[in-house]
């Protein structure tokens, strides 16, 4: 929510264009072959009957000029009528249908024209529908492999990328990528095979006249690769803006009961104005670039066609052009320079989708910090025995130590509790028992095998835990509590919600276990949550039960009641306490005080109380706390 400078990206070097993001991307295509070869090939139908359409309108002008041609040498005397047809290259046929039927033509030129461009809407139909079904199951790919690869990462790659940038990659970057797929790359094809086509038909309808537009190709080619090469980057850039755009609005949406207390909206807008107007601003660079680039295009096309209508009227002139033959070299001209124009606005998606598929690749290829090791075997049904050895941890494995050298051992069914102030590393210690982070020196063991040698869902699967910050999903509080049991009986999840003390507040709700929770629980209260978070850990009764200040969002009453149904629940457990009232774990078989990141006492409360300094400092500073409350509170009852 709230921001930290940005530092710059890429300060003092040109970013790179890279395309082979994309060229990846697009091998996605193999997933649907037939799909995708059936698109292509209605692309070169649609795009052959196309080509078919400026001959036949030769043929129409051909037809109504032979006929007018043919009315006129009609009347000409009969001894002058061969050597005008030899003159015309004419046979006697040719010049009784011309001078009796000349509508024939027309007729089958007109009938054709309709037969093709009817063909190529069928044909161009199937090929939009068949590439739009492609490109939404590649795109359907990129996000399951997207999301099922932020979901395996490991909590040092979340903790180095926000949500909102992920979220922006999963969706935008994914669309963009899906768009050129599904348009850009088949309009690229269309344009070359109609470039291509429309050449060799000018080719021998022409060649002179072809040599002039020629030189106009290779002009735009080269323009077209340096624009490609400048506006990937930029594109790059606006999705990098984008993203942080976006991380500002999930977290003040995340927030803003927070935003709200603090009365710090004109604070939070002014961060989100400027994010959007660094965002504005990328996108208008973007524009300049492109708004350089069109008009050039069309003075291209326009110099080359300029060029055609000089050399091409001097030929009507000489008589070496008729002016059928002349109307369809000028409709392939517009096929000649249409593909052109086109790639204008292909460049402008390729340069995009390059830009998103390389950000889309960062996350499918990035490496994950913790994974099952070859060879690893699962972890069979555990008896408890926990043991931390000479155990350091390092975030990103660099700067001075979360945790130095801690060692302790907790037996089958104790319960050892971690107490110390914030930021001595309690909750550290327990990240490392399920692998959410791998220890940087020494080992973790369960039953005497390092957690490093099993598979990460034998291990997790045999642990519980409630976390201090309560996570519920969207749903019914029966769905949270059978999250990790779906198979869960309604017996097995009453039975769990009572030993959380949730099942009265429970069955208080008109709707009991159906009452949907609302978006991270917020039709619930913070105890209410944290019952249901117990009960979910509960249900999976684990060996080993991970409590991280679980009863710190309840009031005392209510924590009494929690209490007691954990002490039952926790014998025959190895459970991991973490607590920041002592009164809460004064009962555990150990108590591990900790302080900087180290083991400074070992022992029972009583044990501590006589031999640990910094444990009696806590206990005599939550003595003085308590006895403030109490005096406050009955001043409150007395007042």
């Amino acid at each position: 929510m709230f921001q930290r400078p940005s530092r710059p990206e890429g300060r003092g070097q040109r970013p790179r264009p890279n395309f082979g993001g994309l060229g990846r991307a697009i091998r996605y295509l193999g997933h649907y072959k037939k799909m995708t070869i059936s698109a292509y090939i209605f692309l070169f139908v649609s795009t052959g009957a196309q080509l078919v359409v400026p001959q036949l309108v030769q043929n129409i002008l051909d037809a109504v000029t032979n006929g007018m041609i043919a009315q006129q040498i009609a009347s000409v005397p009969a001894q002058f009528l061969p050597a005008i047809l030899r003159k015309l290259a004419w046979s006697a046929e040719q010049f009784d249908t011309y001078a009796n039927r000349p509508e024939l033509a027309l007729y089958w030129a007109v009938g054709l024209i309709v037969v093709f461009a009817i063909a190529r809407g069928l044909f161009a139909f199937a090929q939009t529908y068949m590439s739009e079904q492609v490109s939404q199951s590649v795109a359907f790919d990129f996000r399951n492999e997207l999301f099922a690869k932020i979901q395996r990462l490991s909590f040092s790659y979340h903790d180095r990328n926000r949500t909102g940038q992920l979220m922006i990659r999963a969706t935008d970057d994914v669309e963009k990528v899906r768009v050129f797929i599904g348009q850009g790359l088949l309009m690229a094809l269309q344009a070359l095979v109609l470039l291509l086509g429309t050449l060799v038909i000018l080719f021998f309808t022409n060649y002179k006249l072809t040599l002039v537009i020629l030189p106009v190709l290779p002009l735009a080619l080269v323009l077209f690769m340096i624009f490609g090469a400048v506006a990937q980057p930029l594109f790059a850039a606006v999705q990098t803006k984008l993203s942080r755009l976006n991380t500002v609005l999930q977290e003040n949406l995340a927030g803003i009961k927070v935003v709200k207390a603090f009365v710090r909206e004109p604070e939070q807008q002014k961060v989100f104005h400027s994010a959007a107007e660094d965002l504005m601003n990328q996108s208008i660079t973007v524009a300049k670039v492109f708004s350089f680039l069109f008009p050039f295009i069309f003075l291209l096309a326009n110099l080359g066609q300029a060029a055609v209508i000089y050399y091409g009227g001097a030929q009507i002139i000489n008589g070496t052009l008729t002016f059928g033959e002349w109307q369809k070299f000028s409709l392939y001209l517009v096929y000649v320079f249409f593909p052109i124009g086109q790639l204008g606005f292909i460049i402008s998606q390729m340069s995009q989708a390059s830009a998103s598929a390389q950000r889309i690749f960062e996350i499918v290829d990035a490496k994950n910090d913790v994974t099952d090791k070859p060879g690893a075997r699962p972890l069979p049904a555990t008896r408890g025995k926990l043991a931390f050895e000479n155990v350091t941890f390092r975030y990103f494995d660099s700067g001075d130590p979360v945790l130095a050298d801690i060692s302790f051992e907790a037996k089958p069914g104790q319960t050892v509790a971690l107490l110390g102030a914030t930021g001595s590393g309690k909750s550290t210690v327990i990240n490392l028992i399920p692998r959410f982070y791998d220890v940087s020196e020494g080992k973790v063991t369960i039953d005497g095998v390092d957690v490093r040698d099993v598979t990460l869902e034998s291990l997790r699967s045999q642990i519980g835990i409630v976390l201090q910050e309560t996570n519920l999903f969207s749903g019914s509080i029966r769905d949270n509590i059978a999250f990790g049991r779906p198979d869960a009986t309604d017996a097995e999840v009453m039975a769990a919600a009572k030993a959380a003390a949730a099942h009265d507040f429970i069955t208080a709700f008109p709707e009991g276990y159906t009452t949907p929770v609302g978006e991270r629980g917020s039709t619930l209260s913070g105890g209410q949550k944290q019952r249901v978070a117990i009960a979910r850990a509960l249900l999976l009764d684990p060996r080993i039960l991970i409590l991280d200040d679980s009863t710190s969002s309840v009031d005392l009453a209510t924590e009494a009641t929690i209490q007691r149904a954990l002490d039952r629940l926790m014998q025959g457990r190895t459970s991991i306490v973490i607590a920041q009232r002592i009164s809460t774990v004064r009962n555990a078989d150990q108590i591990i005080v900790l302080e900087k990141g180290r083991v400074v006492g070992v022992g029972t409360h009583t044990e501590l109380m006589e031999t640990n300094p910094v444990y009696v400092e806590i206990f005599s500073s939550q003595l003085v706390e308590d006895a403030v409350v109490d005096v406050e509170q009955l001043a409150a009852v007395t007042g």
